[in-house]
C-alpha cells in the first residue's frame, strides 16, 4: 500500500487483506462523523479501500442550523479542489493506481461525487448518490449512477429529481434511480435524528453493495 498521505484531513481505511478498489466517500453537511467513518469500515470489509476527505476541516455541527452554516461558509473552489486531490490520493493507495474509483456520496456529498464524475469522467467508474443532486450538464459523465431519494424531501425538489434524471437518460448514460416510502432527506444518516429511516437505510446501503460490487472494480480486482 502506498504511503502517499491523503491530503488535508482524511479518513483512510483498507480490507484486512491489503489494499482494494477506490471508494472516495463524500459526507453531508453533518460532517466526518463517527457514523460516517463506520460506513467507510463496512465498505472496506467488503473489500474496497476508502478515503473520506474532511470536507469541514475537523469541524462537526450541533444541529442543521450549524451545518448550514458550515456549508455557507465553505469555499467551493476549495471543497472541489479538495475532492479532486482525494481521488489522486485514493488511487495512489488502492490496489490499481491506475484504476479509476467508485464515488459515494450524501446529500452535498452526492452533489460533489457527481460534480467529480463529470468533471474527471477518466477517474471514476461508478457514483452513489444519496439524496443529491446535481444541474450541471453531465454530457463528460461515463460512470454508472445509482441515486437514492427520499419520498419527501425539501432540499431536492421533485422537478429538480425529474430534471437530472431525464437529462442522464436523454444523454444516453446508465442512472438507476430508488425511491423510498415514508422518508426524507438524510434518511440514511444515523446522525440526523429523526430523519434517520433504519429499514430504508438498510435496504439502500444493500443496493449500494451490489452496485459497486458490479461496477466499482470488486471483482475484476
Amino acid at each position: 500500500m502506498s504511503d502517499t498521505p491523503p491530503p488535508g484531513s482524511a479518513f483512510l481505511v483498507a480490507p484486512p487483506g491489503g489494499a482494494g478498489p477506490g471508494i472516495l466517500l463524500l459526507h453531508s453537511w453533518w460532517g466526518l462523523t463517527t457514523e460516517v467513518e463506520d460506513a467507510a469500515r463496512a465498505l472496506a470489509a467488503a473489500g474496497f479501500t476508502v478515503l473520506v476527505p474532511d470536507l469541514f476541516e475537523g469541524e462537526v455541527p450541533a444541529d442543521a442550523a450549524d451545518a448550514e452554516r458550515l456549508l455557507l461558509e465553505s469555499d467551493p473552489n476549495v471543497t472541489a479542489s479538495l475532492v479532486l486531490a482525494s481521488i489522486l490520493a485514493l488511487r495512489a493507495n488502492s490496489a490499481d493506481p491506475e484504476a479509476p474509483v467508485g464515488l459515494v456520496g450524501f446529500s452535498m456529498g452526492a452533489s460533489w461525487a457527481l460534480w467529480a464524475a463529470t468533471r474527471q469522467p477518466a477517474s471514476v467508474r461508478a457514483v452513489v448518490a444519496y439524496y443529491g443532486f446535481q444541474d450541471i450538464d453531465f454530457k463528460g459523465l461515463d460512470a454508472p449512477v445509482l441515486g437514492h431519494f427520499a419520498e419527501t424531501d425539501a432540499l431536492v425538489t421533485e422537478d429538480q429529481l425529474v430534471e437530472m434524471q431525464s437529462h442522464l437518460l436523454l444523454l444516453g448514460k446508465s442512472v438507476e434511480v430508488h425511491r423510498y416510502p415514508g422518508t426524507t432527506h438524510w434518511f440514511a444518516e444515523p446522525a440526523a435524528g429523526d430523519h434517520y429511516d433504519v429499514a430504508s437505510a438498510a435496504l439502500a446501503w444493500d443496493r449500494t453493495l451490489e452496485f459497486l460490487s458490479e461496477h466499482a472494480g470488486l471483482q475484476a480486482d
